[in-house]
């Protein structure tokens, strides 16, 4: 969200590093208003340094064997060289 970019100093395309308490990606921005400002969002079917399994439980539902929600805390940074 453009907040969240504002307060980072971060622009569209710039690298960032959601991290969690699980790990760490790094991804460029995208910056958008179509998303809430207190909401980050991450694709989760690639590989890759920037993948949001890195940051998320890998609990099973004990029955259907399907992942949980990928949803957990995070934390955005810049990432400087």
């Amino acid at each position: 969200h453009p907040r969240l970019a504002a307060r980072l100093g971060a622009a569209d395309g710039d690298p960032l590093a959601v991290v969690s308490r699980r790990g760490r990606a790094v991804a460029p921005a995208r910056i958008t208003t179509g998303i809430r400002p207190d909401t980050v969002f991450m694709p989760f079917h690639w590989p890759g340094e920037g993948r949001a399994n890195t940051l998320t439980n890998p609990a099973l539902d004990p029955t259907s064997r399907m992942p949980e929600f990928k949803v957990c805390a995070v934390r955005v940074e810049t990432v400087t060289s």
